[in-house]
Formats: C-alpha cells, structure tokens, sequence
C-alpha cells in the first residue's frame, strides 16, 4: 500500500488581478502562481528556489491556506484543505506553521517574547497562563535563549535571536510542516550557520517536515533533500539535492548555479549567457517562458509550453530539450 504524502500540491493557481476599478469589465490578471504540483513526505525538507518574484512565497501562503487559490488543490495528509469550514482549519492550523522572512517585522514590538511564543497556544488551545508560560519557557530554551529572556521586547534581541523567536513560536502548537519563507536571508552569514543547525536539529527531535524557501542554492542545497525551482510562477526543475549540482537539465537551473560566487579562482565557470529581462507578467510570451532569456531555444520553445517530465529516475524537468542530450555543469 502506497503512503499517504503528507502534503500533496495539485495544479495549484493563483491569479492577482491588476488596475481597474469599481466599474470596469475586465482587469488584467497575473498569475503568480501557475499549474504548480508536487508532493512532501514525512520528514522531508523541500527546497523552493528561484528569483526574486518568482512565486515563492506567494506558493507558501497558498500551502497554508493564508490566502485562496485561484484554481488547484492542496491536501494535507489525503485532505483537501480547500473543503474546510474556518473551525476545521482553525484545528489544522496547529499542524502547519510558518517561519517568516522578517525577524524585525514579524514579532510585535509591543509584545513580550512570553506573549508572542504563547499567543499560538492562545488562539488554538485551551490552556492556563501558567501552562502556556511554562511551554514558551521550555521553547525559547530549546532555541538557544533563556527562560528569563520571556519578560523581554523583541528591540532587545538581535536579528539571529528574534529569529530565533519567531521558531519558537511555530514550534509552540506542535506541527508536522513547517513552511519557512527565507528564513535566513535577513541575518549575517555567521548567525545564518546556526539557525539553520538550529532548524536541522530541531527537525531531527520532533520529526519536521520543511518547505525550505530561499534564493541562496548553497543554503537549500545543504538542507534539503529533493529541489524545486521556480520560474516566473511555475516549477521548471524537480530533483534530489544530490544531482541538483551535479546535473541540472534545465537551463534556468544552470543560470542559477553558474550565477553563485566560487572562492577558488580556478575553479569558477564562465556565467550563462541569458538574455534580457524576466519577460512582463501581464504580458507573457508564448510557448516557454524562458524562452526569451534562453540561449538553446528553438522553434517548439516558442509556441509549445513544455510539461513536467522525467529526465531520470526522480529527476522531473519541464524543457524541450530533455531528449537525452541533458544540459551538465562541467
């Protein structure tokens, strides 16, 4: 009998619509998220990279149910969140939390840290102060702060520490996914290190499961175990992080590894010659969407939109050019 995933992503779609107004018939419509399927098992920790813009976070909120989809479906182990009522949702929220990208904008700076690790289990369980101060004790202590650090304000942390505080929190109510929006991106590289330790040994004692989402590949690349990337609102690359490096088979993929900084001089690469901008998504061109930018494009590129398709066992890719040839980092 095959296992349930835990979380399973179904041609989910979000579309924003833009300008227009009270009156109008018809506005523009952008989709930030575009026909995007996946699934997460148990434990796992699934990297999300891409550019800025690219949908990232926009597929996060959407996982969480912070806001709507435009189409698609999201099941949460074998249920579709979209079929819940507010109270059922209400309950499924102690099973999904979010990590924010912010530490400085994320913690309310006129709450104590003992109020914001606690107000979790304020909303979604029926506790006694005492209970839950004595829980938010035990969690800022588990993440490397002190219980006397309960009676402080967020100012008086650092930007590794509020952090920090903002994992607590999500911690509080117990969940078994965690979708964490760059949670590193905002903190010198030092402090990055030790959140990250932090998060993989916190996934290792309560059996987490992570969206990892970040734009730096060496940072997603060292915690995840299967990559995802993410091109102008779509999944262009699925792979286990072990042949992410090793043998990307989309060209976006090859950009992004060929754009990242090597230290030792003879080994750095010459970058992918991509060309111009990200095209407009108002606006979006035929066929591929990369392929304006793409240097290996050709005529199916531009009138066919190329579908998920395995170039190797596990090793999914949406490119007209996976026919055997492969696109490899020498």
């Amino acid at each position: 009998m095959t296992e349930v995933p835990l979380l399973k992503v179904s041609k989910l779609v979000k579309a924003f619509p833009l300008g227009g107004g009270v009156f109008s018939k018809s506005r523009a419509r952008v989709r930030a998220v575009d026909d995007v399927s996946f699934a997460i098992s148990r434990g796992e920790t699934f990297g999300l990279v891409g550019e800025s813009g690219c949908g990232k976070s926009t597929l996060g909120r959407l996982i969480l149910r912070l806001i709507e989809p435009t189409g698609g479906k999201v099941e949460f182990n074998g249920q579709n969140i979209q079929s819940l009522g507010s109270k059922e949702m209400r309950l499924l929220r102690r099973r999904m939390q979010i990590i924010f990208q912010d530490p400085y904008s994320s913690l309310d700076p006129r709450m104590k840290v003992d109020a914001i690790v606690s107000e979790p289990l304020c909303a979604l369980q029926n506790l006694s102060k005492s209970d839950r101060r004595r829980i938010a004790g035990q969690l800022v202590e588990k993440v490397g702060l002190r219980a006397a650090d309960l009676n402080k304000y967020p100012h008086e942390f650092s930007g590794g520490q509020r952090q920090r505080i903002g994992i607590a929190r999500a911690l509080c109510v117990g969940p078994e996914l965690l979708v964490a929006d760059e949670p590193v991106s905002a903190l010198d590289v030092s402090i990055q290190a030790q959140v990250i330790n932090l998060m993989e040994d916190l996934k290792k004692e309560y059996n987490l499961s992570y969206i990892f989402i970040s734009h730096d590949l060496n940072v997603v690349e060292h915690v995840s175990d299967r990559i995802a990337v993410m091109y102008f609102g779509t999944i262009v690359e699925l792979a286990p992080a072990g042949q992410f490096s090793t043998s990307p088979r989309h060209p976006y993929t090859e950009a992004l590894l060929k754009a990242v900084p090597i230290p030792d001089p003879h080994r750095r690469t010459e970058p992918f010659p991509m060309q111009g901008d990200v095209p407009s998504p108002v606006n979006p061109p035929p066929g591929c969407a990369f392929n304006p930018r793409c240097s290996y494009a050709f005529d199916r590129c531009h009138v066919e939109r190329p579908r998920m398709a395995a170039a190797s066992p596990q090793h999914l890719v949406a490119c007209w050019l996976n026919d055997g040839r492969g696109l490899w980092i020498d």
